[in-house]
C-alpha cells in the first residue's frame, strides 16, 4: 500500500513538473509588441488611494480590538492578583 502511494505521489510530482515547464515556454512572437495603454495620473492615484484605504480600514479595526483585548487581559490579571492575595 505504501509503495502504491509512493508511486502515485511520484507520478503526480512528475506530471506537475512537466506541466510547469511546458507552461513556462513563451509563445512565438508574430508581431511587434504594442505600447502599453497610458494611464492618467488622477485615475492611478485614486486607484492607489482606494487600495490603501481597503487595507487601512481593517487594520484600524484590528487595532481597536487589540486595545479592547489588552484592557480585558489587564482587568483579568488584576482580578486574579486580588483573588490570590
Amino acid at each position: 500500500m505504501k509503495r502504491h502511494r509512493y508511486c502515485l505521489s511520484f507520478l503526480f510530482g512528475a506530471v506537475s513538473v512537466i506541466g510547469l515547464i511546458g507552461c513556462g515556454q513563451e509563445a512565438p512572437k508574430t508581431e511587434a509588441p504594442s505600447k502599453p495603454a497610458a494611464t492618467s495620473k488622477p485615475a492611478a492615484e485614486s486607484t492607489g488611494q482606494a487600495i490603501v484605504d481597503s487595507i487601512k480600514t481593517p487594520l484600524d479595526k484590528s487595532r481597536q480590538v487589540e486595545g479592547t483585548l489588552e484592557k480585558a487581559a489587564g482587568k483579568t490579571a488584576d482580578t486574579i492578583k486580588d483573588a490570590t492575595q
